[in-house]
């Protein structure tokens, strides 16, 4: 089922954020559990203050979340985000697999004909 539309912004601001590499390997890294901006930082040749810009916008997409623990600002991957991602995709998938079976289908079809 396709996502409903008022949800499409949230869409596009997730996968524009999963567009930039350095935002990836961020999410990625998180998939092991939460971290901090430097921990984040840690294996990009880039500035802190690039590395809280693209947290923002990973942020602002709604893929991640930030929480206060003490003078740590851990960041989290929020699962409900990934899921409805994966969700959107599945359903698109789902769709063009059938496509294919009954391609197959057909083609059996024709093959049993020919014999």
């Amino acid at each position: 089922m396709p996502i409903d539309k008022r949800d499409d912004g949230q869409l596009d601001r997730a996968f524009t954020a999963l567009g930039d590499p350095v935002r990836r390997a961020m999410v990625a890294r998180l998939s092991r559990g939460e971290a901090t901006v430097n921990e984040l930082a840690e294996p990009f040749p880039i500035t802190k203050q690039a590395v809280s810009r693209h947290i923002q916008v990973l942020e602002a997409a709604g893929l991640i979340t930030r929480s206060r623990d003490g003078q740590r600002r851990p960041c989290r991957l929020d699962p409900a985000a990934l899921e409805a991602l994966t969700s959107w995709i599945d359903t698109y998938r789902l769709a063009t697999e059938a496509q294919y079976r009954r391609l197959d289908d057909v083609l059996d079809t024709l093959k049993e004909q020919q014999r």
